[in-house]
């Protein structure tokens, strides 16, 4: 739209748009049917596809049909986050694997599985079919933490264990995810795991702490060892059941030092 801008095209009224599930979209352009599809429409339609249309690893080619004859096509292409690696990098020093279901070629989800070092890949995804990739992981055992932002992961949001929504996403993402990141960092989704671990480890400590310390001063007060002679004062036990509450909230409060 830039680039039409700055040539001084005229931009025509779009009517009737319509989304072709997973394949492209259409409209009414100017009077006449367009369409913006994928490879997979052409195959579909049994439409040639140019032999010059090729494209690198990192491009995805989509193609314009006008009134169902091909007019052209476009080579689209994606930057990867300059943060992605080193945050699959932190994935995977934690024990996380990281996968990826992307609906491009399978030329291009390999270029980008290769470049991130990511553990696997599934490529030319339809919407519904990212939900049984969720189910088929989770029928492996595997707990699933999926991360989305379009219409089409809302679904697999939905059916995964955890469901990550990116804050720059669409509303629908966002109402069906489990947590919404305010930034669109890679970086903040293992942040955000590291924290739950490290909330449940010190929830476990702390339940120590509290257990450990009524466990043997309650006994004692009660006269558990009064045969041997040695009874516990009650208001000592007092003491360690708030010296015990103390250490529960110190503990609590060396959380946030932890995680930076």
């Amino acid at each position: 739209m830039q680039k039409a801008k700055e040539e001084k095209l005229e931009i025509f009224k779009t009517e009737n748009f319509n989304a072709i599930t997973g394949k492209g979209v259409e409209a009414r352009v100017n009077g006449k049917d367009a369409k913006v599809v994928s490879p997979g429409y052409l195959k579909e339609k049994q439409i040639s596809i140019p032999a010059n249309s090729s494209s690198n690893e990192s491009e995805t080619i989509v193609f314009i049909l006008i009134e169902d004859q091909l007019a052209g096509y476009i080579a689209l292409s994606d930057e990867i986050r300059p943060e992605s690696k080193s945050a699959i990098e932190a994935f995977k020093k934690n024990g996380i694997k990281v996968m990826m279901a992307t609906g491009d070629n399978e030329k291009v989800a390999k270029a980008v599985a290769d470049e991130l070092g990511l553990d696997g890949y599934f490529a030319e995804v339809l919407p519904h079919q990212k939900v049984e990739i969720v189910k088929d992981l989770q029928n492996e055992n595997e707990f699933v933490a999926m991360t989305g932002d379009g219409v089409n992961d809302a679904p697999a949001l939905a059916q995964a264990d955890v469901g990550i929504a990116v804050g720059s996403g669409t509303d629908v993402a966002a109402e069906t995810a489990d947590i919404i990141l305010v930034n669109s960092n890679p970086k903040d989704i293992l942040n955000l795991i590291l924290f739950g671990k490290a909330t449940y480890k010190k929830m476990v400590q702390n339940l120590m702490w509290a257990t450990g310390y009524n466990a043997i001063a309650i006994p004692l007060a009660a006269g558990v060892l009064y045969s041997t002679g040695f009874v516990l004062d009650p208001a000592v036990g007092a003491v360690f059941m708030s010296l015990s509450t103390i250490v529960v909230a110190i503990n609590a409060r060396l959380l946030k030092s932890e995680l930076k």
